[in-house]
């Protein structure tokens, strides 16, 4: 079969209440778009519906392909759909589309100017992009980024938006690179919200590719899975083993790959 020209990944736990509707919104979007797609739903192993209502969409789409995951937590999940993908440009996006799906189209076009990593930010046109979000969910995300900053990924004003595109290339290279939530902890039993988009982009721009970072919408999810206080430890944790690690070593000799092109 042809290759797609881009790949979505929509990670999932428990969601059989609102993705079957979102995936539909995403395959009725893409299905107007000039390019050819796939879309990837992996689930982290939901104890809901979450999968037999998305295996009903895609046993009537071939553009759609569900994979089941142990509960080994966002992180893994994510990684899982990266690697299996395979459109030339390759998107991870939240299943409850904080961020629309249509702002993929903003982030396409900076691939032609020769970026690697293209992400989404609630940043980068000021806190407007941020609708409906409580002023202290705000202002904990600043004082995360001030630490990200200071600890791991410079110049980059959010890390954790989950809209990211990369090209292919980049996901296979990088995601079998990272060293955290790469499932060896086994899996869990509760929601768990990870900062190993901070580890993503650290080994990013430590290898050298181009990353741009964008401003899109993001709409806040009352429905959100967050813990403010267990996930912000949890994050923050994660910033700190990312920075231990590379103080260690453990992310010497990592090398660009030559096939992404200037």
């Amino acid at each position: 079969m042809q290759r797609p020209f881009l790949s979505v990944v929509i990670p999932a736990y428990n969601e059989a209440r609102r993705l079957p509707g979102n995936l539909q919104k995403v395959l009725d979007f893409l299905r107007t778009q000039p390019y050819s797609f796939e879309v990837l739903v992996v689930d982290d192993g939901s104890s809901d519906d979450t999968v037999a209502q998305c295996q009903a969409i895609a046993q009537g789409d071939p553009c759609v392909t569900i994979i089941e995951n142990p509960h080994y937590g966002k992180g893994y999940t994510v990684r899982t759909g990266m690697l299996a993908a395979t459109g030339e440009i390759v998107l991870f996006t939240d299943a409850d589309l904080s961020v629309p799906i249509e702002d993929v189209n903003t982030l396409l076009p900076w691939f032609e100017r020769g970026y690697d990593l293209v992400f989404g930010s609630r940043e980068g046109g000021g806190t407007s992009q941020r609708v409906g979000e409580p002023f202290y969910r705000h202002l904990m995300g600043r004082v995360f980024n001030t630490l990200v900053q200071l600890l791991a990924v410079r110049g980059v004003q959010d890390t954790q938006c989950g809209f990211k595109a990369m090209r292919c290339e980049v996901a296979q290279d990088v995601f079998p690179r990272l060293l955290i939530h790469d499932g060896s902890q086994g899996p869990i039993d509760h929601p768990m919200v990870t900062a190993f988009d901070v580890e993503l982009l650290f080994l990013a721009q430590k290898v050298g590719y181009r990353l741009k970072e964008v401003p899109v919408q993001w709409f806040y999810g009352t429905e959100s899975k967050v813990s403010a206080l267990q996930d912000s430890w949890r994050n923050l944790n994660d910033v700190l083993k990312v920075r231990w690690n590379d103080l260690r070593g453990r992310y010497n000799g990592i090398k660009r790959q030559a096939t992404i092109r200037e």
